[in-house]
């Protein structure tokens, strides 16, 4: 009984969690993991898959496919879950068909997909540091714009608030029309003195350039810095310096009514009617109620129409919510009822804003809290229910809505008194009882279990017995046996007589060995238990036959409230959604983005400061609806047909021709303020190329006698000369492989001794020649990269030049350091003699250059990332991040020019996954402690090796499973927001670490210098690098994703 209890308790839990109100669902979860709650509502709200922070055995490869030599380790090796989670997932998966057709739609939907990741960024950076520990993208590219691809805005610190609401309002073809067309005669400039005449103008015209430039930049995101330096002292004191979505649209409209008023008054004084702004966003709604008896009537205008979330499903009980209030049918009205009102919407504007009021105000603790419950909208709203011209009609239907929900309470009444009866605290469905009943009489004393098993008088089947869970879940059919009857057996059960039923179908469901633990009649006769057997099958029929009656009825008021407004003539209204502007965190941190439908695209694009990426529905549903995460919508912007969809003429082409023509439409100030920030965006590229060219990190250590070793292992870009650096760099690769020529030319012995130096030379060169082909032929392995014995090999594996392939290897033989003996020396001298015949048009001294440059730096990156490895294994977890996140930027430089150029980025993106999610541990832990030493060693972790890197890995093309891994890091930090066991102090700082740690947007992140490296030998290289990618391969704790 305490047992079935708890059940219903975890039951009536995750029916709270989820929204699920399925109990047979619910159940098959909650048996799917072992009783455990929180697995429980895992799987029905997450990706079973697991995280691969939490078990960092399970990410090593199982098999390794290809190497580091030029393959990608492949991206679907899933990380294998402890054994008892393997049987959880299994059992998950079969839950899966189970899934009630009653739940929800997006319930079921979330329930089977991943969470994203997307990029869930933050607020407030009032003590922001520059982060001189990292670098930027070094890819030029990144800056650009891909053809008309909608552009970013960049987040000039804590202002994605203005991005998501200039966004949402730049895709308005009507009114980035209004604003591009806005002009004031010369007089009215003039004669305007007010400090706010003046500042509203001003803001008029950087809103301008902001749009011209986001219509017509080259860059893939603009600077709205001069319009926000406008809005900066308007808003709230520096210690909040993050702006609230609906204080800022208020405002900003505010701004531009009063704007556009200048340009109306010059024929139309004081007439706001003619506000085009006012006309495009807002509209007046109708006030009719009742005060002390008293009636009252009233008309107001509204801008962006607020909206309580607490205690709705969706947006149309918000609205109903919203529109009525208290009693107002005349019975009450003219009793004792004193308020009570409606409201109508009298006109709608083009563009209908809702503001979800998703904060509320915490007395006990003194602070607001987000209200982070499921709201469900649709993407296409009829207010046809919502009008004044629908006022009868829509009473009508109120009037018949409430007697059908009174009409359901009662009989969900009804129905509660079957499935929950008795008396005292511990209640039982009633069919349930009658078989609790049954199985006590049909069991037998101890002593005379054997007897009754060879007697036929009462059979009993020997079945297993089912637990609480199973009872639950089927509580309408109990007898069901696990020897799963077909279904002709059970119609042919369901439709026999009662005396064939009672030796059927009420069986007791137990084995003759449980009979003996179980309590039982001293005696009782065939007799007595044939009449009670027909007694109670008779009574569960007629019980059966009501329960089913009463969910009936329910399900078919269900179905006549939820088309109560399917008439067709209260559809004639709709407004499609355009935008949905999205917060998360709490009330006192968090980040704004915005989904905005692309209509000439026919798709949802996420707009999230500086990047604009293709979305879905059911992303939007993910992070909009609330429910499952820190992030819901906080503000919703229909349209309706009035407000045109795309430019002045959509069939006339693509968009690309659509926003030309727009940009041919604007004055000749603005296309020359576009034609600038163009030009300017070439300049910067080509300083940005000639910085680059001239700069590499440092990697060697400082003394003198050390940098004379290994200058040219640093690179060329050491030097300001690029002609010696050339000669440098491809003559420290020829000093590494001395050994490997050294023994070419002592194999050319007779050659030399017989036909003189030059047949020796040749000799030599092509024995080495051939043995490097070979070699860069070879199919690699797990623990042998053969493009570190020898820049040739890397050189042909890559398809490098014949000619630059050709001068590498004779000036390997041209090579000082060869001076062994007198053959060495002569070859040498003739090789020397060779090299500078060869002339520029024989060679292209910049390309050879550039093959040279890459073999450095691919060398450095394998360095960095063996460094790395090794450091992993020892649990150097910090100095390990550090070595894998340059081993990270330098490859991806290479990469850029082939899959041969770097090493295996997964390989890398893993080890530095791994870093970070055991440094963010480690942080955590520290942190929480409530120590001031251990908080300020967390807090230096998180804010010099975290923070940096996870902003350098949310860039535009950044891994699913990289924004999994954030996800989970923020999602550990914004759990102790609000804590009760943690003090103020410690709250605060929290605070002040939260808005870094979402939102990296601003963040200024530049190389410092990286760390120091020692120039192997290829023979050392090559065994460092066997010894640890067999360390790494044979672990079985390691399985790239």
């Amino acid at each position: 009984m305490r047992f079935r209890e708890d059940c219903q308790v975890l039951l009536n839990q995750m029916k709270e969690i989820t929204g699920i109100q399925d109990s047979a669902f619910l159940l098959a979860a909650l048996k799917a993991a072992d009783g455990d709650l929180m697995e429980a509502v895992t799987f029905l709200t997450e990706d079973p898959a697991p995280e691969p922070v939490q078990n960092p055995a399970a990410a090593e490869p199982s098999a390794w496919e290809g190497s580091v030599v030029g393959k990608q380790l492949p991206q679907d090796v899933g990380a294998a879950p402890a054994p008892h989670n393997q049987d959880s997932l299994r059992t998950a998966n079969t839950v899966r068909p189970l899934e009630s057709p009653k739940a929800p739609a997006a319930e079921r939907d979330a329930a089977e997909r991943p969470q994203d990741t997307h990029s869930a960024e933050n607020k407030n950076r009032s003590k922001r540091k520059r982060c001189e520990v990292w670098g930027e993208n070094p890819k030029q590219n990144d800056w650009r714009r891909a053809g008309d691809w909608p552009v970013g805005m960049k987040n000039i610190g804590n202002t994605c608030w203005f991005s998501a609401v200039i966004q949402s309002l730049f895709q308005l073809p009507d009114f980035r029309r209004l604003v591009l067309g806005y002009s004031l005669p010369q007089n009215v400039l003039e004669s305007c003195r007010s400090h706010t005449g003046k500042r509203n103008i001003a803001f008029m015209q950087e809103l301008q350039c902001l749009f011209a430039l986001m219509l017509g930049t080259w860059r893939k995101f603009v600077d709205p810095s001069a319009a926000l330096e406008l809005l900066r002292d308007v808003f709230r004191s520096a210690e909040q310096p993050q702006q609230d979505v609906s204080e800022f649209t208020h405002k900003l409209l505010d701004w531009l009514e009063d704007a556009f008023q200048l340009t109306v008054n010059v024929t139309s004084f004081g007439d706001k009617s003619e506000n085009p702004m006012v006309q495009l966003f807002y509209g007046t709604f109708l006030t009719e109620g009742v005060h002390e008896g008293n009636t009252f009537s009233k008309i107001e205008t509204f801008g962006q129409y607020p909206l309580q979330v607490n205690g709705y499903r969706n947006l149309n009980e918000c609205l109903e919510g919203a529109m009525v209030e208290g009693e107002m049918d005349e019975a009450t009205a003219s009793q004792s009822v004193k308020y009570g009102q409606e409201r109508w919407f009298t006109k709608l504007p083009p563009v209908l804003t809702f503001e979800l009021s998703r904060f509320e105000f915490n007395q006990s603790l003194g602070q607001p809290e987000k209200i982070h419950t499921k709201l469900e909208f649709p993407q296409t709203i009829y207010m046809d229910r919502y009008l004044y011209c629908n006022k009868d009609l829509i009473q009508m239907k109120r009037e018949e809505m409430k007697r059908l929900k009174e009409k359901m309470v009662t009989l969900q009444q009804k129905l509660e008194r079957y499935m929950e009866y008795g008396s005292g605290p511990a209640r039982f469905p009633l069919p349930d009882m009658l078989q609790y009943v049954l199985e006590f009489i049909a069991t037998k004393p101890a002593g005379a279990v054997s007897s009754a098993q060879s007697s036929q008088t009462t059979p009993l089947h020997s079945q297993a017995k089912p637990n609480v869970l199973d009872v639950l879940s089927h509580p309408n059919s109990i007898q069901e046996k696990t020897d799963a009857r077909t279904e002709d057996e059970a119609f042919f059960v369901a439709n026999s007589s009662p005396q064939q039923s009672s030796s059927m179908d009420l069986q007791p469901p137990v084995s003759p060995a449980e009979l003996s633990e179980r309590p039982a009649p001293h005696v009782v006769s065939k007799e007595e238990l044939d009449l009670v057997q027909t007694c109670l099958q008779r009574w569960r029929n007629e019980i059966e036959q009501d329960v089913q009656d009463l969910k009936e009825s329910i399900a078919r008021i269900n179905l006549s409230i939820e088309q109560m407004y399917c008439d067709p003539l209260l559809q004639q209204v709709p407004y499609r959604l355009h935008a949905v502007l999205v917060h998360e965190g709490q009330a006192n941190a968090g980040h704004y983005w915005a989904f905005i439908y692309d209509q000439p695209r026919k798709r949802w694009l996420k707009y999230n400061d500086i990047s604009v990426t293709e979305s879905s529905w059911e992303e939007l549903e993910r992070e909009s609806f609330g429910g499952l995460r820190n992030a819901s919508a906080y503000c919703l912007m229909y349209i309706s047909d009035q407000v045109s969809p795309v430019g002045a003429d959509e069939d006339e082409g693509p968009e690309a021709r659509q926003l030309q023509k727009e940009v041919e439409a604007l004055s000749p100030e603005l296309r020359h303020y576009i034609q600038e920030d163009n030009w300017r965006l070439e300049q910067e590229a080509e300083e940005w190329d000639e910085e680059q060219s001239c700069k590499i990190p440092q990697m060697e250590p400082s003394p003198t006698s050390e940098l004379q070793d290994l200058s040219s292992e640093s690179g060329p870009e050491q030097s300001s000369v690029c002609e010696p650096s050339v000669h440098s760099l491809s003559s420290e690769h020829a000093r590494i492989a001395k050994e490997q020529t050294a023994k070419a030319i002592a194999n050319t012995a007779d050659a030399y001794e017989k036909n003189g130096v030059e047949a020796a030379l040749c000799e030599a060169f092509h024995e080495e020649y051939s043995r490097l082909y070979l070699l860069s032929k070879e199919t690699p392995t797990p623990q042998n990269d053969a493009r570190l014995q020898h820049v040739l090999i890397y050189f042909l594996q890559n398809n490098a030049p014949q000619q630059v392939v050709e001068r590498t290897l004779l000036e390997q033989f041209a090579d000082k350091n060869l001076s062994y003996d007198e053959r060495s020396i002569s070859i040498m001298k003739v090789a020397r003699a060779k090299l500078s015949e060869i002339g520029p048009d024989d060679v292209d001294m910049e390309e050879y250059k550039r093959w040279h440059e890459d073999y450095s730096l691919f060398r450095k990156v394998s360095i960095y990332l063996l460094t790395g490895l090794e450091l992993y294994q020892n649990r150097k977890y910090q100095e390990s991040l550090t070595y894998l996140v340059y081993a990270y930027q330098s490859n991806t430089k290479l990469l850029l020019k082939g899959t041969n150029r770097g090493v295996s980025e997964s390989l890398i993106a893993l080890y530095r996954r791994k870093c970070l999610l055991k440094l963010n541990e480690v942080a955590a832990s520290l942190f929480v402690s409530c120590e001031e030493a251990h908080v300020s060693e967390g807090v230096s972790i998180l804010n010099e090796l975290i923070i940096p890197c996870m902003h350098l890995m949310n860039n535009f093309e950044i891994s699913k499973e990289d924004l999994d891994a954030i996800e989970v890091m923020r999602n550990r930090w914004c759990s102790y927001l609000g804590r009760e066991d943690m003090d103020a102090k410690l709250q605060m700082k929290l605070g002040e670490l939260l808005p870094r740690l979402l939102d990296g947007s601003t963040e200024v992140i530049v190389l410092k210098e990286p760390p120091k490296i020692r120039p192997n030998s290829p023979y050392d290289l090559c065994s460092r690098f066997a010894a640890v990618m067999e360390s790494i391969h044979g672990a079985s704790a390691v399985a790239v994703q």
